[in-house]
């Protein structure tokens, strides 16, 4: 005797060995032997044997017209042989009643189970929904094929191209664009990015990067709703003071400027003017929330979306030629020995005499221009000459400034390389849009107009963020516990000391204009001046304020994505910088081994990191001069091979210059996308300058 039992939602076929009331011993063809349950054992047969029931139980079922068997199903529960009977004859043998019952098993949208063996058939409403369901897949399957079919042979469907950044970095995986883009990557065993970048899914290169990030962080777009900007205080004093700032020729939020009062007095006040737009914008309002949804303004090479509306920028930037809104804190100090004597901050407007462009003058102010008074240069702009004495001296606060922080830190800030301005020319529109001729120009780091206005901005924001702590107010702060290898700068809300930078505590807040936390520590500053021992409990934000920890984690998540576009685009302006000057050669500086047994290099001239076959085991420093291979605009690949070294293996005082914080830059790619990811990682250090 043979028996058709259900185990585990499947059917089997075997010899019984023995019998009882409850329960059967079974042998299956392959010899493995099982108890089965006398509920389980749905159907007892003499022939065929069991592999032979079961292969023509499949052939039957196959067979079988679901909806004439539907219509032969009673109202009733009933059993598969009694169907069986009503739909092949009342001497159904084994072989039939089995095919009926696996047809009944897999049409649950004709049949539903009501028990082991035991079915019911589906109301005629819900039967004609499933099928339409049915049919539906059928026809989103087609729809999947066909596209998959079409990406396989090279062509992009437009519903995939439309779909392009969502499928590649936010995907519906249960989308058919999706599906088909999974399947056509499957056929053709190629990467999805590949796989459309060959159907002809991407047609500009810079396009593909500028929409992902669109994609990603300004998905309603980048403009902004008509608003007014508000109008600061009318009783703001106004300042002695005739400041000036020191800016590049791009910039239009000038959030900083200094003024100088006192010169050969003994006592000298340095004044350092921020941009006040938190004397009119309050917490909550609308201004704010624009201002908290976008938290930064990001840049890119020819290109910025700002954090605030064009019209507050205007209003509260420290242009020229105007009495302008600011937070401004005075430090007086010795005259000769530069020692601080006492300081102060005040709410007030800041009369601002010029803005310096230090790219139209970092040829003019060299150190020597800005140390010997013999030194002249030909058509020195006669403002810059009326500030000479008072740009010397800024210089050599600066440089004793950094020489204490240096103390503190343990050892020097080691800046070697030099930083990078990219100018594009030869657009057509408001935007970039890749087909610009783009000039990369060289800037040395530590230049004096740059050093003074980086300590200044220290000064200020290590002082602000003493008052903030000193008044029990919280403020945001960034610290970092040791210069040890992988201790890294963090946000937080303790005046902590900032080891990189060799300060007591530091909280940003001379970019108000610019960054959201420099604009909620200024809310929490002017608190501080207008209300002081009672500051606490004025200011807009209060201690333990679960919002503050909000927009930390926020900001910081934000500013870090921010900061990995602008390198991103960056690179792609560097690699088409190498295609338009047909450059297939490099010199470049060893910074470190690579993860895949390469050579990461810097090159020398460029703002350029990459692999180097060939160059394996050459220690820190070495020169070299390097072939480039291909380049990859959409994943920002490029390699190169060792062609020679160009320095003294024995002499080290050849070596090209190596930074402190070279260790994790990777210089690649850093392109996620979710059908296939590589990503890498992108690491942030606190930059002194503001």
């Amino acid at each position: 005797m043979h028996a058709l039992f259900e185990e585990a939602g499947k059917f089997h076929a075997g010899r019984i060995l023995s019998e009882t009331d409850s329960s059967a011993q079974v042998e299956l063809d392959s010899g493995k032997r099982v108890k089965v349950k006398a509920a389980a054992l749905l159907l007892k047969f003499e022939q065929p044997a069991p592999a032979a029931l079961m292969q023509e139980a499949h052939r039957i079922a196959s067979a079988i017209e679901l909806p004439l068997a539907w219509e032969f199903a009673p109202e009733d529960e009933f059993g598969f042989a009694e169907l069986a009977r009503d739909y092949f004859s009342a001497s159904a043998p084994a072989t039939e009643q089995a095919g009926m019952l696996l047809a009944l098993f897999e049409a649950p949208h004709y049949f539903r189970r009501a028990g082991k063996g035991r079915f019911r058939k589906a109301a005629a409403e819900v039967l004609q929904q499933a099928l339409a369901a049915i049919e539906k897949k059928k026809q989103v399957q087609a729809q999947i094929d066909a596209w998959a079919g079409e990406l396989a042979a090279g062509q992009c469907p437009p519903a995939i191209r439309e779909q392009l950044y969502k499928i590649l970095f936010r995907p519906d995986k249960n989308a058919p664009e999706y599906k088909a883009v999974v399947e056509a990557s499957r056929a053709t065993h190629k990467a999805p990015l590949p796989l459309l970048q060959e159907a002809g899914a991407i047609g500009s290169a810079y396009a593909f990067h500028w929409q992902r990030f669109l994609f990603e962080y300004f998905p309603a777009g980048t403009g902004f709703a008509p608003v007014a900007a508000p109008e600061p205080p009318q009783d703001l004093p106004l300042a002695p003071v005739a400041a000036y700032s020191i800016d590049d020729s791009q910039t239009t939020e000038i959030d900083d400027a200094l003024s100088v009062q006192g010169l050969g007095s003994g006592r000298v006040t340095v004044g350092i003017h921020i941009a006040a737009p938190g004397l009119a914008l309050a917490p909550g309002d609308a201004l704010d929330q624009l201002a908290r949804a976008r938290l930064s303004t990001v840049y890119l090479p020819g290109h910025k979306i700002t954090m605030l509306p064009p019209e507050v920028v205007q209003r509260y930037t420290l242009d020229a030629q105007r009495a302008n809104p600011a937070v401004s804190l005075y430090v007086t100090y010795d005259e000769a020995t530069l020692a601080p004597l006492e300081q102060h901050t005040r709410l007030e407007r800041v009369q601002v005499a010029i803005n310096f462009r230090h790219d139209q003058l970092d040829h003019i102010v060299t150190e020597d221009w800005i140390t010997d008074p013999e030194v002249s240069s030909e058509n020195t702009p006669q403002p810059l000459l009326d500030k000479r004495q008072e740009l010397t001296f800024l210089y050599k606060l600066a440089r004793q400034l950094k020489a204490g922080r240096e103390a503190v830190r343990g050892k020097p800030e080691n800046f070697n390389r030099p930083d990078y301005t990219f100018r594009l020319t030869g657009g057509s529109g408001d935007e970039p849009d890749g087909s610009e001729t783009v000039a990369i120009e060289t800037r040395r780091r530590g230049a004096p107009l740059d050093l003074i206005v980086a300590e200044a901005a220290i000064v200020a924001n290590a002082t602000w963020g003493r008052l903030l702590a000193d008044h029990g107010v919280p403020g945001i702060y960034r610290s970092q516990a040791s210069l040890a290898p992988g201790i890294k700068v963090r946000m937080g809300l303790r005046a902590l000391p900032h080891a990189g930078i060799g300060v007591p505590c530091y909280a940003w807040a001379t970019s108000p204009l610019r960054r959201y936390v420099d604009l909620l520590n200024q809310w929490q500053i002017i608190a501080c001046v207008r209300h002081g021992t009672t500051a606490a409990l004025a200011a807009p934000f209060k201690p333990k304020d679960a919002s503050l920890f909000a927009i930390i984690s926020s900001f910081d998540a934000t500013y870090g994505a921010y900061n990995a576009y602008q390198a991103s685009m960056e690179r792609w302006w560097t690699l088409r910088y190498l295609q338009q000057n047909r450059i297939g050669e490099v010199e470049a500086t060893v910074i470190r081994e690579g993860a895949n047994g390469d050579c990461l290099v810097r090159a020398d001239h460029l703002p350029l990191v990459l692999p180097v076959l060939g160059a394996q085991g050459l220690p820190r420093g070495a020169r070299l001069c390097v072939k480039l291979g291909t380049v990859d605009e959409i994943t920002l690949d490029v390699g190169g091979t060792l062609r020679a070294r160009l320095d003294d293996p024995a002499d080290p005082g050849d070596d090209g210059p190596v930074d402190d914080d070279e260790s994790a830059d990777a210089g690649g790619a850093t392109l996620a996308i979710a059908v296939d990811v590589d990503e890498a990682p992108a690491p942030g250090t606190d930059n002194p300058a503001p």
